[in-house]
């Protein structure tokens, strides 16, 4: 099956879900397709720390019955919604767990649906389907999505196939590897800071694009610095400034404060410094972030494509139907 033309099916709106088992959370959203645009029912996480677990070799028999149970109250939720589909993928956890096969035969048992552990390549174009809305686009595009376990990025332009590569280190990860105190000492920064650009420095070559960052690190830098939650706009020297609030506070302080999870707290230092080192490696003067992401590419491209959305997912990251409008 290849990706729809315009006009050819109908694009009355429909239910979809997606059910994205990541390193810290397992996220649901559930929407109403409307042509490129998903409209939210109900968008909810629980933090499982499925990446921590995998890092260690496997997840378990006790954490493999929580995520079972976890996907069991999403799918419910999602088909009392009216979602008549509902995809399950696993990303950089099940890249890595030696136990990832028993945990998605766990979650098939307990809900008659087959999940898929899908690759960097598939995260990221996934996550660029959603920022675009699965239209074509006319500027040059990059995609960042830096999550506990890994980092992805994708890019697309008028005359530029997509293309996706990530990395195999997160927030968690790095901050499970550099950090010791809390908040982390100046030592504890440089290091973060050093293990950042050694992360991104061997990343291909992209011509000077649109640069717009996802996920709940960049979401979450924005309410450390009030206003950069006004534009949704990350500048290098804002980064730095959301960097030297996190190292003035402990992780309960900076938590109450700027209304983040405790948990998300703590990973933060790690995702500012990956962040930074990714703008500086392309040269971008600001990163757009997006609530946009791997969810809604994922019920946009399941609804476009149905069964065959990963054998077409790169021709459905390049777009389809008219372009995005100025």
């Amino acid at each position: 099956m290849t990706p729809r033309a315009r006009g050819s099916v109908d694009r009355s709106p429909r239910v979809g879900a997606a059910i994205d088992c990541g390193s810290n959370s397992v996220h649901l959203l559930v929407g109403v397709v409307d042509h490129h645009r998903v409209r939210p029912l109900a968008d909810e996480s629980t933090f499982l720390g499925l990446g921590g677990a995998a890092a260690e070799g496997q997840f378990g028999p006790t954490l493999i019955s929580h995520l079972t149970a976890t996907v069991v109250g999403y799918v419910r939720l999602a088909q009392t919604l009216g979602a008549a589909n509902v995809v399950i993928v696993g990303t950089e956890p099940f890249r890595r767990a030696a136990d990832a096969r028993e945990a998605f035969a766990s979650v098939r048992t307990a809900t008659g649906l087959r999940a898929a552990t899908i690759s960097h390549a598939e995260e990221a174009l996934l996550t660029l389907i959603g920022v675009t809305g699965g239209r074509r686009v006319k500027s040059h595009l990059i995609v960042c999505d830096i999550g506990g376990g890994s980092t992805e990025l994708a890019t697309v332009g008028p005359r530029r196939k997509p293309a996706a590569f990530g990395f195999r280190a997160g927030s968690a990860s790095l901050t499970d590897r550099h950090v010791r105190h809390d908040p982390p000492t100046a030592v504890e920064q440089r290091a973060l800071r050093a293990a950042a650009s050694q992360l991104v420095a061997g990343a291909p070559a992209i011509p000077r694009s649109r640069f717009v960052a996802v996920g709940g690190s960049a979401t979450n830098m924005l309410r450390v610095l009030p206003v950069a939650g006004l534009d949704k706009v990350l500048t290098p020297a804002r980064l730095d400034e959301i960097r030297d609030t996190l190292a003035s506070e402990p992780t309960v302080v900076a938590a109450e404060r700027h209304g983040v999870s405790p948990i998300r707290a703590r990973l933060l230092p790690a995702g500012v410094a990956i962040l930074s080192a990714i703008l500086r490696r392309y040269e971008a003067d600001q990163a757009e972030v997006s609530d946009l992401g791997i969810r809604e590419g994922l019920i946009l491209a399941t609804t476009e494509a149905g069964g065959e959305w990963r054998r077409q997912l790169r021709k459905l990251a390049a777009g389809w139907g008219a372009p995005a409008p100025d």
